[in-house]
């Protein structure tokens, strides 16, 4: 029997009722046009006859399967917005439909520099969150297990800040970036921890305070007394613990003011892209390693320059945990310290550093002046 558009009552929306190979339907077309309800009627109608004869692999769609992926449980701001684009390229195409030259149009429609994008790039931005949508799906039947290229990412040099590149570092941050570059070199933690951190999980008495990683465990962080030195110094005891502040002007000519936000939102950019001028401009005038990009942009005749650092924020993790083993030269703590969930993590972040640099270290962590 196939499926016939009819009206019900207190609604203006026509619906398709009926039966397919035995199974009753009854759903809203969600329009009150005819055209386009006989459109969605046949449409819908060849969907269930494909999905009654070959299952649901046969019919069910990106779109679907990333709608029910995010329903499932709270995902990461990162995660989303690469799921967004991924989204628009592939949208209601079929999972079955979803292969190795599919991934690779992807590569070529999403990636700003297309297939020549760097492994780490297409992993990232592309194969990751695509995996792991279909993962989902296949582990509800809705399509078989991924299989895909895997792009070779060379493993590139892990970079740690010595303790006097730190001190130089945070001298010449912008004020309200200096606690929040102490407290991630004196703690370890993630850009994202640092930033999601509230005032109601720190307690100053005790020196500790408690951060989320991104796989829900919580971490407990032993204050260290150059860290307590910058949080006492922050002005408020409320709400999120670290703060943007923007300089603006009400009109031309007016003085400057400083603008303090409530809170840093996730932007979806990795480390630290959150405060990536702030970032750029202390590590230029630290003098540490980097290049000029240097461009015209579209319209304008005059060139730009913008600073380029070779290290991220995230390297203040790298220098914790390099730091970390250095004066106590124990993998063990330093993998629960850090929230690590092996020891193979933990060793491609904790570097040797020479131990005549351990008298450096201690000083800074006993106290920041």
């Amino acid at each position: 029997m196939s499926l016939k558009i009819v009206k019900r009552h207190n609604t203006n929306n026509l619906y398709i009722r009926g039966t397919i190979r035995g199974t009753s339907v009854c759903e809203s077309t969600g329009t009150s046009d005819p055209t386009r309800a006989e459109e969605f009627r046949a449409k819908r109608e060849a969907e269930l006859w494909t999905e009654s004869i070959y299952g649901k692999k046969a019919t069910v769609t990106f779109a679907h399967a990333v709608a029910a992926y995010l329903e499932a449980e709270e995902r990461s701001e990162t995660t989303k917005f690469h799921l967004r684009r991924l989204l628009n390229y592939f949208g209601t195409t079929r999972l079955i439909e979803i292969a190795q030259p599919q991934l690779d149009d992807a590569y070529r429609k999403i990636l700003r520099d297309g297939i020549a994008a760097s492994s780490a790039t297409k992993m990232r931005g592309v194969l990751t969150p695509l995996r792991a949508v279909l993962e989902f799906a296949a582990i509800r039947q809705w399509c078989d297990r991924p299989a895909f290229d895997t792009p070779r990412i060379q493993r590139g040099r892990t970079t740690y800040l010595k303790p006097a590149e730190v001190r130089r570092l945070i001298d010449a941050a912008a004020p309200h970036l200096k606690p929040l570059l102490t407290f991630l070199v004196g703690t370890g933690v993630r850009m994202s921890e640092a930033l999601d951190l509230e005032w109601k999980d720190v307690d100053l008495r005790g020196k500790q305070a408690v951060v989320w990683q991104k796989q829900g465990n919580e971490r407990r962080l032993e204050l260290v007394p150059v860290v307590m030195e910058a949080l006492k110094a922050l002005p408020h005891r409320h709400g999120h613990v670290f703060r943007p502040v923007q300089i603006r002007r009400r009109f031309k000519g007016a003085d400057p003011e400083r603008i303090i936000g409530e809170r840093y939102h996730n932007n979806g950019r990795t480390s630290g892209g959150q405060i990536k001028s702030g970032w750029a401009a202390a590590c230029r005038k630290a003098k540490l390693p980097g290049k000029f990009r240097v461009w015209i942009p579209k319209g304008e005749t005059t060139e730009r320059r913008v600073f380029v650092p070779d290290i991220t924020p995230h390297d203040l993790r790298h220098t914790w945990a390099t730091w970390h083993y250095c004066l106590h030269k124990d993998l063990l703590r330093l993998k629960d310290e850090g929230g690590w969930s092996t020891i193979n993590m933990v060793t491609r972040y904790a570097k040797q550093m020479s131990i005549v640099y351990i008298a450096e270290v201690k000083e800074f962590i006993s106290s920041y002046k």
